[in-house]
Parts: C-alpha cells; sequence; structure tokens
C-alpha cells in the first residue's frame, strides 16, 4: 500500500471539495463561468495551471477587472474528474463557503 504524502492528500482533500461543490450545483465552467464572473455571481476562480496562455489571461483579466479572488492550480484532468466532467480549464465556485473554505485549503 502506498502512502500518500501531504501535498497530494492536500491536493485531493481540495478536489473532493471542488466535487462536492459541482453535486451541489455551486460551480460553473467555460463560458458560464465567464458570465458567472461578469454577473458578479462567482465567488472565487480556479484555472488549470496546462491551460493555454489565452485562456489564463483572458479568465485572469476578467476576476481581476470584476474583483474576483482566482488561482492557478493543478491540472485540467485533476479538475476536469473533480467535477465529473471532460475537459474543463477554469471552475467557476458560485458560493461563498465553498470559495471560502477552498480559499483556505488552498492557502490564502
Amino acid at each position: 500500500m502506498r502512502s500518500m504524502t501531504n501535498s497530494q492528500n492536500m491536493s485531493a482533500d481540495i478536489l473532493n471539495y471542488i466535487g462536492l461543490a459541482a453535486r451541489a450545483r455551486k460551480v460553473a465552467t467555460g463560458e458560464t463561468a465567464l458570465k458567472a464572473i461578469q454577473s458578479k455571481k462567482a465567488s472565487f476562480v480556479i484555472i488549470a495551471s496546462d491551460a493555454s496562455d489565452n485562456t489564463k489571461k483572458k479568465f485572469s483579466d476578467k476576476c481581476k477587472f470584476y474583483d474576483v479572488d482566482y488561482v492557478i492550480w493543478n491540472s485540467a484532468d485533476a479538475l476536469s474528474h473533480a467535477i465529473g466532467k471532460n475537459n474543463r480549464m477554469v471552475i467557476a465556485i458560485l458560493d461563498r463557503g465553498f470559495a471560502q473554505k477552498l480559499k483556505e485549503k488552498l492557502g490564502g
């Protein structure tokens, strides 16, 4: 049996929490995430670290302009798997409670 390191364990914990938010229907992805940012419904945005530079710039600029906290974290595969969908580069968390807890888990 293989033991997980602390960072792997924390990463799995965060991904499980994102999955919980998805099951609660408190996430938006893709263009819906962009609309959520613009309408100030998004509380926190997670951008996959392997997203294209264009995608990272587009979403980070929108988040800065609309004053929405964001992080560039993990891979698109991991994020997609967490919410049970394929090929998702951006996840917007729509609930403040989920967003606050994720920010704490991500260290800020």
